[in-house]
């Protein structure tokens, strides 16, 4: 019988996880056809031992290397079947109700084209779930405390809403990301020179061009931890909050690619007055030359990153 549902999950040292994620999915199964591709990025804990003796049925891609999130998530693609393509993370825990209602809504709704849900940390606490499109301005102004003196400004995480509507929005997280097959089959999936971020902000931007909807859809909750993979990869620099240089990287290319040069240019202005303004108000605060030295050093990753990249047109690995 052909999957209504198929899953993609994309591992990375995550085998503590596992466990506990494929537990959730069993609860939430309810009688769909589903079947589970998960996709191993040369995990060097102890997640294939745990596939293998206590989930030797899954189907498992096992990478000689870390190909990055993107591009282990298009190799799942072949194995691809029935109307639906789920990418969960494996710190994303689904509700008993969860495949079941997003999918209902997604049969009910033809034009949705990616859905989201509510996102909640273990504490219970909502994260960010429903998204503006990033940009030039509002990344500086989020990075710098500033957006309070601009509230027209769309920010990317507007969290001042009830969370308890279903909207339309620019993108949703990919950690429980429900893709109408037709989707893939028109736009594809992810842009494979993201290693890691914005993958799906580039993916619903695309959805969106192609004249499909990206919901958000708050009846249902997902716990998703967060960052679990990410801890195991790429250096953090110090620029007002620790950044990743795999995100920094991953943003240039973003606005390269549909801001063009023009708005690369412009992002790459705000990044160094951001860095200023950062520095100025550590020195303001008192918090030492560490701080002020953490946004310098977010500079010089950042235009280093810029010529790596050939001006954010080719990824660096």
């Amino acid at each position: 019988m052909t999957a209504a549902l198929s899953i993609i999950v994309v591992n990375y040292n995550t085998g503590r996880l596992l466990p506990d994620m494929f537990a959730a999915l069993d609860r939430a199964a309810n009688g769909i056809d589903m079947r589970c591709i998960l996709v191993d990025n040369a995990s060097s804990d102890d997640s294939m031992a745990v596939l293998r003796d206590s989930f030797p049925h899954q189907l498992v891609l096992a990478n000689e290397s870390n190909v990055g999130f993107g591009r282990a998530n298009n190799q799942a693609l072949p194995y691809v079947d029935g109307g639906y393509v789920l990418l969960l993370n494996t710190d994303a825990f689904v509700a008993p109700d969860t495949l079941s209602a997003t999918i209902e809504y997604m049969e009910s709704h033809p034009e949705c084209g990616v859905l989201g849900v509510r996102l909640i940390g273990r504490d219970g606490v909502l994260q960010p779930c429903c998204r503006y499109f990033p940009t030039p301005l509002n990344v500086f102004l989020a990075r710098t405390g500033l957006g309070r003196f601009f509230p027209w400004v769309r920010m990317v995480d507007d969290m001042d809403w009830d969370h308890a509507s279903v909207r339309e929005c620019d993108w949703v997280p990919g950690c429980y990301y429900l893709v109408r097959r037709e989707v893939i089959d028109k736009v594809g999936l992810f842009d494979p020179r993201y290693f890691l971020y914005y993958e799906e902000v580039d993916h619903c931007r695309r959805v969106k061009d192609a004249g499909w909807k990206v919901v958000f859809y708050p009846h249902t909750s997902v716990v998703h931890i967060g960052g679990e993979s990410a801890k195991s990869v790429g250096e953090l620099t110090e620029g007002g909050r620790q950044i990743s240089a795999l995100q920094i990287e991953s943003e240039l290319l973003y606005f390269r690619k549909h801001h063009g040069r023009l708005g690369l240019a412009l992002h790459m202005v705000l990044v160094s007055l951001g860095d200023l303004v950062l520095a100025a108000k550590a020195l303001v605060r008192g918090r030492g030359v560490a701080a002020i030295a953490g946004c310098r050093q977010h500079a010089r990753t950042v235009w280093r990153l810029l010529r790596q990249t050939r001006y954010a047109v080719q990824p660096t690995r």
